[in-house]
């Protein structure tokens, strides 16, 4: 028996006034609907980390608090121009100055000071040198770092890998229905993609130390991602 799929419509506006319906006919299944789900992955090797780095200060004045701040900050970004990381890999994600109360006077606070923070966000396309990098920052002042985010730079073409091999997956698995039945794949009638993820990365390694003299250098694993791309394929069986 035939099955009709509904029809796709869409409206073109002529004028200000006047409309005309454009109706695409739905395609006819002559012979037997299969629908797969298929899930494709691509497993690929982190090629850019991304941390957060700041420098926090403490003064008795704003002033001095953000300028001892500024201070800190000139060593750091002479010392991301010594290692080669470049201007676009290098922004500014928050400066703050707050106030320091001391409560235990519940009569009235006291003014202890003042405290600034910096804080950039810094993208490292070598992950082999980000943690030699990083030691050097925190010996230029840095004192406060988050990270590392690890990210695929080609992204796009990552997930391409893993549509490919969700469409191969589908069509292998329909080829098996169809033997199955003793019937014969005739065609792909529709697909869909229903969503990507990449899977979370576990990161490998020792907590960032402040004292780097006596620590051993900083290392980052790469480690591996899965990138899958989660598509529904409907098959025509004869």
């Amino acid at each position: 028996m035939a099955l009709l799929l509904a029809a796709a419509c869409s409206t073109v506006s002529i004028g200000s006034t006047a409309s005309a319906q454009i109706v695409t006919p739905a395609p006819v299944i002559e012979g037997t609907r299969l629908n797969i789900v298929a899930i494709g992955e691509s497993r690929q090797v982190p090629d850019i980390a991304v941390i957060n780095a700041g420098v926090v200060t403490e003064a008795p004045s704003a002033t001095a608090a953000l300028s001892d701040n500024s201070r800190r900050m000139q060593a750091v970004f002479r010392a991301l121009d010594a290692a080669g990381i470049e201007e676009r890999d290098i922004q500014t994600a928050s400066i703050n100055l707050n106030a320091r109360y001391d409560y235990s006077d519940r009569s009235e606070p006291r003014l202890l000071g003042y405290t600034a923070s910096n804080q950039l966000t810094v993208r490292f396309r070598e992950i082999a040198r980000a943690g030699a990098i990083i030691d050097t920052l925190v010996a230029q002042g840095v004192n406060q770092i988050n990270g590392p985010s690890l990210q695929i730079d080609e992204l796009d073409a990552a997930m391409d890998e893993a549509r490919r091999d969700a469409i191969a997956k589908a069509r292998q698995r329909a080829e098996l229905y169809a033997a199955a039945a003793g019937m014969q794949v005739v065609r792909i009638v529709a697909i869909s993609e229903a969503g990507a993820a990449r899977s979370p990365v576990a990161l490998a390694g020792r907590a960032m130390a402040m004292d780097t003299a006596e620590s051993a250098p900083l290392q980052i694993a790469a480690g591996e991602q899965r990138l899958t791309a989660n598509i529904s394929v409907m098959f025509e069986l004869q």
